[in-house]
This record gives C-alpha cells, sequence and structure tokens, in this order.
C-alpha cells in the first residue's frame, strides 16, 4: 500500500516531525478506502468510448478530472500526515475522522460539477442538455452558480474546519504525545495552512451570498489559493528551518 511505502520512507520525507503512528490501522484503512470510493466517483466515464468522437470527448474531459483528483489526493495527504505524525485513535479522533470522510463523499459531486463547466468548454466539450422540445439548455442557468459556488465553498471550508479541530486537539495534547517544541511549531503552522484555506472558503461564501457580480469574484478568489499558501508556507518553514537548526540539528 501507498501508506506502507511512504511510511519506510518517514525519515526523509518528514525529517522534522517524528511520527508516532505505527502500522495501519483500522481507521486509516477505512479512510483509504473511503478516499478509493471518492477517486473512482471521479473517473470520467465508467463505459469503453464505442466511437472515436466518443475516445475524444473522453479525453477532453481529463483536464478536468485531473483537477479534481489533484484536490482530493491534497486533502488526502493531509489526512496521511496527521495521522502519521500524532498516531491518534480515539473516540473524538474517530467521530472527527467519520465527519471528514462523510463530507469529503459529499464534496465530490460539487467539486466534479465546477471543474467540469468550467475546464471542459475550454477543450470543446458541450454540456448543454437536450430537452424534450429538442432545445437546447445550458447545464447550470446564471441564477444557479450562486448556490453551486455555496455547496462548493461550504464543503470546502468543513473540510477545513475538521482538519483545523484535529491538529488543535493534537496540540492540546502535546504534553502526551511527547512533542517537542519543532513539532508544537509544526501543528501549528499545519493549522494556519488550514486558515489560509478556510479563510478564502469564507470569502467566497459571502460574496455567493451577496450575488449579482459578486457571485463571479465568489469563484475568482479561489486563485488567491497558491499566493496564499506559498507565503504562509515560506513564513512557516523559514521559522522551522531556523529553530531545527538552533535545536543542533543540520538544516
Amino acid at each position: 500500500m501507498i501508506r506502507e511505502h511512504l511510511f519506510r520512507k518517514r525519515a526523509s520525507a518528514d525529517p522534522m516531525f517524528r511520527w508516532r503512528g505505527g502500522e495501519v490501522s483500522r481507521l486509516e484503512g477505512l479512510s483509504d478506502a473511503v478516499f478509493a470510493f471518492a477517486l473512482t466517483l471521479l473517473v470520467v466515464s465508467l463505459e469503453v468510448p464505442r466511437t472515436f468522437d466518443d475516445l475524444l470527448n473522453t479525453i477532453r474531459s481529463f483536464p478536468a478530472f485531473a483537477v479534481c483528483f489533484a484536490l482530493l489526493i491534497n486533502v488526502w495527504y493531509y489526512h496521511y500526515k496527521f495521522f502519521r505524525r500524532y498516531g491518534l485513535e480515539g473516540f473524538l479522533t474517530i467521530v472527527l475522522n467519520a465527519v471528514l470522510l462523510f463530507i469529503v463523499l459529499f464534496y465530490v459531486y460539487p467539486l466534479k460539477f465546477v471543474f467540469a463547466n468550467l475546464i471542459d468548454p475550454l477543450f470543446g466539450l458541450d454540456h448543454a442538455i437536450i430537452a424534450a422540445d429538442g432545445t437546447r439548455q445550458p447545464a447550470i442557468l446564471v441564477g444557479q452558480y450562486r448556490l453551486l459556488m455555496l455547496f462548493y465553498s461550504a464543503g470546502l471550508a468543513m473540510i477545513c474546519v475538521l482538519f483545523i479541530v484535529m491538529h488543535m486537539r493534537a496540540y492540546r495534547l502535546r504534553a502526551e504525545l511527547e512533542l517537542d517544541e519543532l513539532e508544537c511549531y509544526l501543528t501549528r503552522g499545519a493549522i494556519s495552512a488550514q486558515m489560509v484555506s478556510l479563510v478564502i472558503a469564507a470569502v467566497s461564501i459571502a460574496l455567493a451570498a451577496i450575488g449579482g457580480l459578486a457571485i463571479m469574484w465568489s469563484g475568482l478568489i479561489y486563485f488567491m489559493m497558491g499566493p496564499a499558501h506559498f507565503v504562509n508556507g515560506y513564513l512557516w518553514g523559514r521559522g522551522a528551518e531556523k529553530l531545527y537548526t538552533e535545536m543542533g540539528h543540520e538544516a
């Protein structure tokens, strides 16, 4: 499994954090299965194309699929690092993890719909629907974008909140987990990273709720995600390297 391979490589993959997770638990195994199922729901088509045109349409759908796939893998990676770093498996962790998995499954379809309608038209795919009277209707009406962005941003916000709560609980148990100064710092950094995503999702929800021209900005605000995470990661990374060196390690 991917987790087992990464566990063997933990020293080089996460040199600043001592992993407390041992063998892959049943909780992690269940989570992996749910993430795998969520990725399956993103599959462009479950049927083998019957014509060359069908094949071209399938290929044109891959960019949207790739973006959705990358976003879900990112969520999985945060989940993976949390359980490898802290090894928590108490009742509260199980409940929080169950809610997270539920939200991930709920989040898949808004995620797929958003990027299919944003990216597919750039590659010549038309998602218009043929009505009973033969007229062509768009897959989503202008007035429905507001609700779509609310669904998408709310799902992302809930995922961020759950990761924040899980990391805050790990930080509260830092004495029991024997987290050193650097590990406490990295835990706060992980919370900060989730806060960046949460703030952007919250702004998107606010803009979508306002309506009008603000709906367009509720989607465009996500272009700030990359630069914001880069700055946040750079600042926390510099602090971690400094602290790592001060603790007697080679940077």
